[in-house]
């Protein structure tokens, strides 16, 4: 049932007319056009690295302003092996991070389970942690991990000033800094700093390729050419080093050149995408306004009525609004994430206004229809 609900959607998103939350679905053909774009298809793929995704790394390490770089296949393993770099060179086997990071909210506590390392809360305010509270911590830490932007406490960020604040109070404590930087390449706007000097703040760095730029998928470590060299040992061991990654390579090297410049004007645009969508009836966003191109919002309507209306929107009248809601500590209120892409462009706030309405209308038909039995 959950898998025909999922087809569903998809089908009809990529028929929707409109659509003000997420990406057209793309398909397989549509992905392997963007392996042309991404480099020569005539040339050599790679072997353990080699060729297309040497490219990858050195234009990754030239955007962040790193001496090197290197390619994983996952996010959640570069970050072990970022993790575990801090632990060896230290001898301290606690980090500190947020309990709503990745780290710990996405990843089954991999760095626990696989390195034996344990985990310490500077805060569990939804947001990043401060400098007073890094320095103010009961012990001795390897790594700092700040996750730009904090997904699980609404996509928020820190100011500049604060970021740079954190990063000193980290190496104050003898700690290396790590930005969990899934979705750094929309947290530029906001910082009001270049991805360059944004990741000169910090020790080591992780980036997705398919968040975000929409590769199809892959992750990067940057940072020191001796980290690196460390983590290329440890990608070895974990698995990591797979024969031929090229389809990942390049469509990462195509989303840098496609979606990456677009970036700035999805954050632009999300602000009046939020404030048109706070005007609907109960409804609340957070951040506002938001930090990236990315924020959540909040109805008064049980998340199963949400989902059905927005799949109604979509079959019906060919517009899509949102769906994946899940119900809140608050009984009736039910929350999902917006995601303002290239399609959402297009729309004023004039527009996200009376999509709104439209959408709460096959919401509160679904409220009102008689239930069976």
């Amino acid at each position: 049932m959950a898998d025909n609900t999922k087809h569903r959607r998809i089908a009809a998103m990529a028929a929707c007319e409109q659509i003000l939350s997420g990406d057209r679905p793309r398909t397989m053909r549509d992905r392997l056009a963007d392996l042309e774009a991404g480099g020569d298809l005539d040339g050599q793929p790679d072997a353990y690295g080699d060729g297309p995704v040497t490219a990858l790394e050195e234009r990754v390490a030239g955007l962040l302003g790193t001496e090197a770089a290197v390619f994983f296949p996952t996010g959640t393993m570069a970050q072990q092996v970022a993790l575990r770099y801090g632990a060896d060179r230290s001898g301290r086997h606690t980090v500190a991070m947020h309990p709503l990071t990745h780290l710990e909210v996405h990843e089954r506590h991999a760095y626990a389970q696989l390195s034996g390392l344990c985990s310490t809360w500077p805060t569990t305010e939804p947001r990043n942690p401060t400098a007073e509270e890094i320095t103010a911590l009961a012990e001795p830490v390897s790594a700092v991990v700040i996750e730009l932007p904090l997904r699980d406490a609404g996509f928020v960020l820190p100011t500049w000033d604060e970021l740079v604040a954190v990063s000193e109070a980290a190496r104050g404590i003898g700690a290396r800094v790590h930005f969990d930087g899934a979705r750094i390449w929309e947290s530029v706007p906001h910082l009001g700093h270049g991805l360059a000097e944004i990741a000169g703040l910090a020790d080591s760095i992780y980036v997705s390729f398919y968040k975000t730029i929409g590769g199809i998928s892959g992750a990067a470590l940057a940072g020191t050419a001796e980290f690196v060299a460390y983590a290329r040992v440890w990608r070895h061991r974990y698995g990591g080093m797979l024969y031929q990654q090229w389809p990942a390579a390049l469509s990462a090297l195509a989303g840098i050149d496609r979606e990456l410049p677009r970036v700035p004007d999805y954050v632009r645009h999300a602000q009046p995408v939020a404030a048109a969508l706070a005007g609907l009836p109960g409804a609340r966003v957070y951040p506002e306004p938001p930090h990236t191109q990315r924020f959540r919002l909040w109805l008064p309507h049980p998340a199963e009525a949400l989902d059905a209306a927005a799949l109604a929107l979509a079959e019906q009248e060919k517009v899509w609004f949102a769906a994946g809601w899940r119900e809140t500590e608050v009984p009736g209120v039910a929350m999902t994430e917006i995601t303002v892409s290239g399609p959402a462009l297009d729309l004023t706030a004039t527009d996200v206004t009376e999509i709104g309405e439209r959408f709460l209308r096959h919401v509160e038909e679904r409220e009102s229809a008689p239930t069976s039995g």
